[in-house]
């Protein structure tokens, strides 16, 4: 194995870390913050491969590989943890945006006029 590839896979696998430690955290904002990176520390890793030959040296690239396995297997669970978390919080705000709607729908009264429609207030706050 080269040291370039060694290099490469060391970096892959600490990003990968970095961001399964934020997942592991419900951390969104920082694990995205790591996107770039680690789509460079990918692409730097598969560049890296061709050139690389894989010899004996005593386990150490059978232990980083499977660092690297690891930590990408444990990054697909946290990935897709995520994702259902933020599904959950969308259907959420989109139940709620739809409630108030139909509250301030247009209701008629007794006599045929237009009701007022209940005063309610509302807040929807994001953040980055």
């Amino acid at each position: 194995m080269t040291a370039e590839l060694i290099a490469a896979a060391v970096r892959l696998a600490d990003i990968i870390g970095q961001e399964n430690q934020a997942l592991r955290a419900m951390d969104l904002a920082r694990a995205g913050t790591l996107l770039a990176a680690k789509q460079d520390a990918t692409v730097c890793f598969v560049a890296a491969q061709p050139a690389a030959t894989f010899e004996a040296d005593g386990g150490e690239t059978r232990a980083l590989a499977a660092r690297l396995r690891a930590l990408a297997a444990e990054n697909r669970i946290l990935l897709e943890r995520a994702i259902a978390v933020q599904g959950r919080v969308i259907g959420i705000v989109a139940r709620a945006g739809r409630m108030e709607l139909a509250r301030a729908a247009p209701r008629y009264g007794a006599e045929g006029r237009l009701a007022e429609p209940p005063s309610v207030a509302v807040a929807v706050s994001a953040q980055a």
